[in-house]
């Protein structure tokens, strides 16, 4: 899953950064929840006239307790990535759209696709987004997401030659928050995402999914500007991922506990 969110602000002149974290409770539907993973991620964020595009890579690799194939020492790898496009409707209507607490309102569309390695499910996921965007009028930005997801998959069991036919979900909702909200006078800020997706209906082996909810955020110190360097370059911090019913697996359900993550994690970037 992706670092960042799917709703991005605006900027000026863009943000390229590059950054790795590492956990110990990462969970998996149907496997544990004490899996230890390492992440390198590469995201960028970049303005135009009418809006901003948003790009993000995630490298996740596992331990053994997610495993690449059976019996295996190793772990599994997954590639996700994610795109958005948010058009700013300020810009194109040439009007002001700005009301209460809300300084703008956006368009967003994209996609994610993942590819991932491991001893069973080997998920080929793919998934179409479209909904508005409202961006809040705070210190920094928090951006609020309602989308409308288009999502399939083709699991391929490598191991046991087993095919599953491309399998198309119903089509349903996100809402998501985006955030990065600067933490006073100090050096530190408070970054992330939060998503509640809706039940997505059977899948493709007719068990039922259920709702699923995700947090993930950051207290990150910019160590440049905490030691008289340049500022914006190099951030450390601590992360904290809060994952129940992982891709929609009800975890009182066959999925068990591994889909029901409550992950800290040690985080560090560097932006470009």
């Amino acid at each position: 899953m992706p670092r960042w969110p799917p709703a991005q602000p605006n900027p000026p002149t863009g943000a390229t950064p590059l950054s790795a974290c590492y956990g110990t409770k990462f969970g998996e539907p149907f496997g544990t929840n004490d899996i230890h993973k390492s992440i390198v991620d590469f995201n960028h964020v970049s303005g135009y006239s009418y809006g901003s595009n948003f790009f993000n890579v995630d490298l996740l690799l596992s331990d053994k307790k997610d495993p690449s194939s059976p019996n295996s020492g190793s772990g599994a790898s997954e590639v996700y990535i994610v795109y958005r496009h948010t058009l700013d409707l300020s810009k194109v209507t040439d009007s002001k759209l700005a009301f209460g607490p809300v300084r703008n309102v956006g368009l967003t569309a994209g996609f994610d696709a993942n590819v991932k390695v491991d001893a069973g499910y080997n998920s080929r996921k793919q998934m179409l987004v479209l909904g508005p965007t409202l961006m809040m009028d705070v210190p920094g930005f928090l951006n609020v997401s309602l989308l409308l997801l288009k999502e399939s998959n083709a699991p391929y069991n490598k191991f046991s030659s087993t095919a599953t036919p491309r399998y198309d979900y119903k089509t349903h909702l996100m809402l998501t928050a985006a955030w990065g909200i600067p933490l006073g006078k100090l050096p530190l800020a408070f970054e992330g995402f939060a998503n509640y997706i809706a039940s997505k209906g059977t899948d493709e082996f007719g068990g039922a999914t259920g709702p699923e909810f995700n947090f993930d955020g950051q207290v990150m110190l910019d160590v440049g500007s905490a030691t008289g360097g340049a500022p914006g370059k190099f951030k450390v911090g601590l992360e904290y991922q809060y994952w129940r019913n992982k891709f929609g697996n009800p975890y009182k359900g066959p999925a068990g506990s591994g889909a029901f993550a409550k992950t800290p994690m040690i985080r560090a970037e560097y932006h470009f």
